[in-house]
């Protein structure tokens, strides 16, 4: 693929044409908070709204995990789009449970590494809170689930159904009782779980946790970082 030269936040860069503005970023060491991204996926889906940009010429922010490169392009991180992610962070944790040192994800959750890179309070006081209180799905015999903790990234549910076509878990409800889980908000353990452990690897937060320690140095912190 041809190589193509852009620009971000001042610095030029030569990276592969096509590929998004949120990995050449990411690279290049140059931060981007985001969520529900994953390398290589063809339609990112776009929902976190933490990975917004400015590019120049354009009048509206763009979304960098879903955003190409192109030759000359300028791409500003620092800019107006930066209260665009402030805002959506601020309004993803006022329905986000802040009890870091009880989480079985605190020092490799995707929340805290987002907060440190960009200078955010964990405890945004912009908005009112409103938390969820669901019981803890402990039905299967090696990992919990606490929906309580869910971003609502979706990267569970894509790895379920597309990647390892289980179908065992999804999106259910709407509006602001959207949740993930099993069909007819059931059991995990009683739908078509196969017990491939990928719900716990891709969960940013450690909604989806192993019960024993087996993992939390190893697995977990598997999508912290790209």
């Amino acid at each position: 693929m041809a190589k193509v030269t852009l620009t971000i936040d001042g610095k030029r860069i030569e990276a592969e044409s096509g590929e998004k503005i949120l990995w050449v970023a990411l690279d290049n060491g140059i931060y981007i908070p985001h969520l529900c991204a994953g390398r290589g996926e063809k339609e990112p889906v776009e929902c976190c709204r933490l990975c917004y940009v400015e590019v120049e010429g354009r009048s509206e922010p763009a979304i960098s995990c879903g955003e190409a490169i192109c030759d000359g392009m300028v791409v500003r991180t620092k800019t107006h789009a930066a209260g665009l992610v402030r805002a959506a962070f601020d309004l993803l944790m006022s329905a986000h449970p802040v009890n870091c040192s009880e989480c079985p994800g605190d020092a490799c959750c995707a929340l805290q590494e987002i907060a440190a890179e960009m200078k955010f309070d964990l405890t945004p006081k912009r908005f009112p809170e409103i938390l969820p209180d669901y019981p803890i799905d402990d039905s299967h015999p090696d990992f919990f689930f606490d929906a309580n903790r869910c971003v609502h990234c979706g990267k569970c549910v894509r790895e379920c159904n597309e990647e390892v076509g289980a179908e065992a878990i999804d999106f259910i409800y709407r509006g602001i009782r959207t949740k993930v889980g099993a069909f007819g908000d059931g059991p995990i353990a009683g739908s078509r779980c196969v017990s491939c452990f990928r719900c716990v690897e891709v969960c940013p937060v450690k909604a989806f946790y192993f019960k024993s320690s087996r993992s939390l140095a190893t697995d977990s912190n598997s999508n912290v970082n790209p």
